[in-house]
């Protein structure tokens, strides 16, 4: 028998996206069920058992047409269907199914960049050189659409459809195949499951086009990002100027447009999007969106189970890791078959000069390049000018509604985050209400600039914001003004792990370290859709000019880096399996800056980054493309995992259709093939074992090399891995011994594989437990 998910117990989530729309959500009335892989490879008998299950249940044929939204029968089998709460659990009793789950509303998680991480194509042996640019690949991209006359998506150079490739341009409003090219080679969009929540969009209102076309930017910008073509002098608003390009700029892009501007992204939408990937022919996907924790398992999570069957046919899946950071544990898109994806910085930044009244000056950032700003005005502190029957707290982080319209018209006002105000743009809005001047917003250190760009914004850290407060104290008549905003690059110590990046462990599977890896996701620029609703300021005030390319940050941002580092590693690497890939990234990726020193992970405090930050680190290019070592898996490695998690094995056989002969142990789990060893409760001693396949010269002699977690001791047998001719896999056993007996935390070490070209090195990670911890007071 199936089981079933009710809409509470999956825990149904509201959507936040950039443009801060929220949406009430009542229990879900669109499920989907999961019956796991085909039966039959033909469509057409799969969609017919789909309508017949719903026939019986629903008691006619007439009923399940109106009841079905899709049927999933290209790279999976099941279908979603508006269904109430007792049906849904008949349906779960249906010999087949593995898994009957509501509907959930996910939500959406340039110039410098690609230089930054020296994919350039100067560098002759470069991974840019050798994969051409990404030609021959296709980069599939589930989110908000694509907005094709993007100087981005002009097909210049690019060769010809593949016979391969099965999609289609899926018309709409606003878009018809003609908005296909050489560069854009398909195109769909889904909305069933989002309207049988939410009723139907209402195109008129100009929020939203029924159609590919994107009308938030999102889905522009993380497509361009991946693998946009090359656009001379780029910019957001006179920032940032220069040349933006997509990692993969020669790869084919596959839109798939899942997510809405209105609130968010329907996972019954998801999963047909996944359906639809597997038939067309992608050989990535880039999929920026997720839910945040609590996390669903993995047979809930449509995320987790469309991707599961896109992996098994060797399509690598690339998410990001949410932006719920810097708490730990808040790390999603957690399944081991995915890359995931943190977000860091980059060195460029964006300085704005503050000088006060007495000629001292504090440095802040801000996007702000309009006018009004270098001139001198009043500051003043937002507590000092409360409104009548307003908390002074609350007016000092300058929260809506109050600061008095009075005292505030015509000067800037100094606002400090709190606990309960965290937001630059709702300071401004606050600010621009009242007729104030500009703001100043004094908060945790980050290089992430979340001022708005259509109002005098600066943002700067507390101690700058303390020594314009005590100036405000220490003069009669304070006055502030604004240098222009300007792009400055190479100082800036990079990368760092961006303040808002989820971190790990992961809460559903902590032994599998996630996230994955980190890449560029702050204040990166990339094509926008000039329709964008999501202003950060909505005033008749502040009305401007669309523009075509947008700075935005985000783990959304990082993960289309991935993206197209995957689609050039695919073209030079193409019989590699996506964990292959993945674990180039991984046993490659650099834990220091670019002056050698430690990377730092953003937080309050700023602290050393470790593997729950970065993964196996900031990922480099170049290297992934000859690792020398690769940790590899099959997905009979996965069904093993989700075994041993638990989970019920006649559902797990019928993900797969074929038996796996596992067993139904914790040592499962940490002996999966990772690029990573995380033990998340050793109490004394164990050992676990990996093996890894030799990609590099196929005479090599590779030696380990130990960098022990803190308390623990680690020893590596066998000690040194020969490869020759017939010798290309080898197992080696790692055991870990604590040396401590009181309760631990989670402490961090390496374990390298050398042979003097290569270093393999993948993160172990380790926490103490004591099996008497927990005692009776005598």
């Amino acid at each position: 028998m199936a089981s079933f998910s009710s809409p509470w117990a999956c825990g149904v989530v509201l959507a936040l996206l950039p443009s801060f729309f929220f949406l009430a959500l009542a229990a879900s009335n669109v499920y989907i069920v999961y019956m796991g892989e085909r039966h039959t490879d033909q469509p057409n008998l799969l969609e017919d058992s789909h309508h017949q299950i719903l026939s019986d249940i629903l008691g006619s044929k007439e009923s399940a047409k109106e009841s079905i939204l899709y049927s999933y029968k290209h790279g999976l089998s099941g279908f979603a269907a508006v269904l109430s709460q007792s049906q849904a659990k008949l349906i779960a009793d249906v010999p087949g199914v593995v898994r009957v789950v509501p509907n959930r509303i996910l939500s959406l998680h340039t110039t410098r960049s690609w230089d930054f991480l020296h994919v350039k194509p100067q560098i002759v042996d470069g991974i840019l050189s050798r994969s051409h640019s990404g030609i021959g690949t296709i980069i599939g991209v589930m989110d908000t659409g694509i907005w094709p006359e993007s100087e981005s998506f002009k097909d210049k150079g690019m060769g010809k459809v593949p016979s391969r490739w099965k999609g289609i341009c899926q018309e709409g409003e606003g878009f018809n195949r003609s908005h296909c090219n050489r560069k854009i080679i398909g195109a769909r969009w889904y909305v069933k499951g989002y309207e049988a929540e939410f009723g139907k969009l209402d195109p008129s209102d100009g929020v939203e086009f029924m159609s590919p076309r994107d009308a938030s930017g999102h889905g522009s910008h993380t497509s361009s990002t991946a693998s946009g073509a090359l656009v001379e002098n780029a910019n957001f608003r006179g920032l940032a100027q220069g040349l933006a390009r997509g990692g993969a700029s020669s790869s084919w892009l596959a839109i798939y447009k899942v997510c809405w501007a209105t609130g968010g992204c329907s996972s019954a939408d998801l999963l047909a999007a996944f359906d639809d990937a597997i038939f067309d022919g992608v050989n990535v996907l880039s999929v920026s969106l997720g839910s945040p924790p609590p996390l669903s398992t993995y047979v809930d999570d449509t995320l987790a189970i469309g991707s599961f069957h896109a992996v098994a046919r060797g399509i690598s899946v690339v998410c990001s890791a949410g932006n719920s950071g810097p708490y730990p544990q808040t790390v999603i898109n957690t399944a081991p078959w995915v890359i995931t994806v943190a977000a860091s910085t980059i060195d460029r930044d964006f300085p704005s000069v503050v000088t006060m009244g007495n000629n001292q000056t504090v440095v802040g950032q801000s996007f702000y390049t309009g006018r009004k700003v270098n001139k001198f005005h009043p500051i003043v502190y937002g507590e000092d000018i409360a409104a009548t029957d307003v908390d002074e707290n609350s007016a000092g982080s300058c929260d809506l509604e109050t600061l008095n319209a009075t005292l505030a018209r015509g000067k800037i006002v100094l606002c400090f985050q709190s606990r309960s105000q965290r937001s630059a743009a709702i300071a401004s809005r606050s600010v621009l209400k009242v007729k104030g001047a500009g703001v100043i917003f004094a908060q945790f250190p980050t290089k992430d600039v979340s001022c708005p760009w259509s109002f005098p914004c600066v943002q700067l850290d507390f101690a700058a914001g303390t020594s314009l407060l005590t100036y405000i104290a220490a003069s009669r008549n304070p006055v502030v003004k604004f240098s222009f905003s300007k792009t400055v690059t190479g100082q800036q110590l990079a990368p760092e792990v961006a303040y808002f990046s989820s971190r790990g462990p992961s809460s559903l599977s902590p032994s599998v370290l996630k996230p994955d890896i980190a890449a560029p996701g702050v204040d990166i620029l990339a094509s926008w859709s000039p329709a964008s609703s999501s202003k950060p300021l909505d005033s008749p005030q502040n009305k401007a000019s669309p523009f075509n390319f947008k700075l935005d940050s985000g783990t959304s941002m990082a993960c289309p880096h991935i993206s197209g580092i995957v689609a050039l590693l695919k073209g030079i690497h193409p019989t590699w399996s996506p964990a292959a890939i993945k674990s180039a990234l991984v046993t490659t990726a650099s834990v220091t800056d670019e002056y050698g020193q430690n990377t730092v992970a953003e937080g309050a405090p700023h602290k050393q980054a470790d593997p729950f930050d970065y993964g196996g680190g900031h990922v480099d290019p170049n290297k992934a493309l000859s690792p020398g070592l690769i940790y590899d898996m099959e997905i009979s490695d996965y069904v093993c995992f989700l075994y041993a998690m638990g989970y019920n094995s006649t559902a797990i056989s019928l993900m797969t259709r074929v038996r796996t002969p596992c067993r139904k142990s914790a040592k499962v789990l940490l002996n999966l093939n990772l690029p990573s060893i995380t033990i998340p409760e050793l109490k004394q001693r164990l050992t676990v074992s990996r093996t890894v396949t030799n990609v590099g010269p196929i005479n090599s002699v590779y030696f380990a090399r130990v960098q022990a977690p803190a308390g623990t001791h680690v020893s590596v047998k066998p000690s040194n891995l020969s490869f020759n001719s017939t010798t290309k896999k080898l197992k080696f056993k790692v055991t870990i011994c604590a040396q401590l007996k009181v309760q631990g935390r989670y402490s961090f070490g390496n374990l390298y594989w050398e042979d003097g070209i290569h270093v393999v090195r993948i993160p172990l990670t380790v926490r103490i437990i004591i099996n008497d911890y927990f005692y009776t007071e005598t």
